[in-house]
Parts: C-alpha cells; sequence; structure tokens
C-alpha cells in the first residue's frame, strides 16, 4: 500500500462528505452503558509527540468543543483488532496466555523501527494523524500474525472491517453536528501536511479495551518488546 495515497483518498472522501453534510457522528460515544470490548494490539507515541497532537487539537477545540477529543493517555496505533469489540466480550472466554504466546512468536527476532506522524487525514466520523513507518517491520509482525493465528484455534477476528494496514492515529471524533463547518474543514487542510514529529517503537502493548481506548476501560495484558 502506498500511504500518502491512502490517506491521500480519505481526505478527499471526507471533505466531501462533510461538504454535503453526509459526516457521521458518533451517537455511543457518551451512551451510559456501552458493552462493546475486545483485545488490540498497539502502539503508544512517546510524550513529546502526544504534545504536539494536543497542540494541534487545541485548534478545533476552539471552534468545535462539542466533539470528543483523545486526552494523551488513549492516543495510539492499532497493530491489529485482535478481537473486535462487540456486545458481551470478556476476558473469562479465552486464554490470555495463549494470546500472548502467539503474539511473541509472531514478533520473535523482529528490531524497533520508528513511525514518523506527518500531515492529518479524515474521514465522516473523524480526524487522523498520519503515520509512516520507516521500514517494513510494521507489516512483517501483521503479517505474521494473520499467519500464525489463521493456523491456530484462538478466536480473533482480524480484518473484519477492513484490512489494516496503514499507520494512523484517531485523535478526534464526531459526535454532534458541526457548528463551524466551514472552519473546521479550513483547519485539516491547514494541518494537512504538518510537522508532528517521529517516534521509536520499543515495545508493543497488548491491551483489553472498549471501542474508544478510553483509558477507564482499558486493561494492560502484556508488554512485549522488540529486539
Amino acid at each position: 500500500m502506498n500511504l500518502l495515497d491512502h490517506y491521500d483518498e480519505l481526505y478527499r472522501d471526507a471533505v466531501r462528505k462533510i461538504q454535503s453534510d453526509e459526516y457521521e457522528p458518533d451517537e455511543l460515544i457518551d451512551a451510559p452503558v456501552d458493552n462493546r470490548f475486545g483485545i488490540t494490539l498497539l502502539i503508544r507515541p512517546d510524550k513529546k509527540v502526544k504534545m504536539k497532537i494536543q497542540k494541534l487539537l487545541n485548534q478545533f477545540k476552539q471552534i468545535e468543543p462539542l466533539q470528543y477529543y483523545y486526552p494523551s493517555s488513549d492516543i495510539h496505533i492499532t497493530i491489529m483488532s485482535i478481537i473486535l469489540c462487540h456486545k458481551g466480550f470478556s476476558l473469562h472466554q479465552i486464554n490470555i496466555n495463549e494470546y500472548i504466546n502467539l503474539i511473541q512468536k509472531s514478533i520473535d527476532g523482529l528490531p524497533k523501527f520508528k513511525i514518523e506522524f506527518k500531515g492529518i487525514t479524515a474521514s465522516p466520523s473523524c480526524i487522523m494523524i498520519q503515520g509512516f513507518p520507516q521500514n517494513n517491520v510494521l507489516n512483517q509482525i501483521r503479517f505474521h500474525l494473520r499467519n500464525n493465528f489463521k493456523h491456530s484455534n484462538l478466536q480473533q477476528s482480524f480484518d473484519t472491517r477492513y484490512k489494516i494496514q496503514a499507520a494512523h492515529s484517531t485523535v478526534l471524533r464526531l459526535r454532534k453536528q458541526l457548528k463551524n463547518k466551514e472552519e473546521f474543514l479550513k483547519i485539516i487542510e491547514q494541518y494537512r501536511n504538518v510537522d508532528i514529529g517521529s517516534f521509536s517503537v520499543e515495545e508493543l502493548e497488548l491491551v483489553f479495551n472498549d471501542w474508544y481506548q478510553k483509558k477507564k476501560h482499558v486493561k494492560l495484558l502484556y508488554r512485549f518488546k522488540l529486539r
């Protein structure tokens, strides 16, 4: 996949839909009860990068304060949704050690790598930071995960929604109708190519999580170290 082309395509589609009021606010963000849970293998950016993301989000907050903004604690890149969030899932349904062992097998020998965050893109429901891995390690991790889980009997839901190939981080979700749509689009355009910074990926987190990766619902299951 050419990531730049992919992010550009997402951007063009999102702008078209936002302009025509076909965007998709998420009505479940504020639901008092949301029992969609799953397990995810993910990457956390470092503090310096997350601080720059928050400065960027402040620009959106000034014109659209009622949208949902990810706090630094929740910002992540999904490597793979091992079990996609769905109603009624709990850890009691699986043997987590079997998952840890299979993930460890999938990353054995793979080195740490860097991801560059540069520019923002969008979908009809959210704003994302564009991530660009600096080598092929992330693709290798995903390849090994798909292959090893395919040949196991473990419950998984890889690529159920779409085949994950990018390295973006969702940082803003629409939860209300836009009050300042034109200004919102101007800020997206303004920061299309902003340099947010790069960080080294030295460890991966396996977590039990809700749909939005809210810290109060996330449980760290295991932390994997790259070589």
